[in-house]
């Protein structure tokens, strides 16, 4: 089975590591449920996690469990990041809610 590769911005590694960020909501995404997948931040790796599930929700249907899961206080500060990297999302964008768990 081929590993496939999560990238992330240098700023997610620590939380990454301790395994206190257990999903990543992307706008487009290949991935699926039982895909082994090695988690890189800035260009380290942070070691390998198996994809639980991937769920496809309106932007404007993320709640507070999935802004806590990504690793943000609240949906607020979770949009603000989306908004960052990805320019032309809206509330009726669809995104992936890709969740995973680290292997030991």
């Amino acid at each position: 089975m081929k590993v496939k590769r999560l990238n992330f911005k240098r700023e997610y590694r620590k939380i990454l590591e301790s395994g206190r960020k257990i999903t990543t909501i992307r706008i487009h995404t290949d991935l699926k449920s039982g895909d082994l997948v090695e988690l890189v931040a800035g260009g380290v790796s942070c070691g390998y996690a198996r994809v639980k599930s991937v769920t496809r929700k309106k932007v404007s249907e993320l709640s507070k469990k999935d802004a806590v899961k990504d690793g943000f206080k609240n949906v607020k500060e979770l949009l603000k990041v989306l908004k960052k990297y990805y320019r032309e999302i809206t509330p009726e964008t669809y995104v992936y809610i890709i969740r995973f768990e680290k292997q030991s």
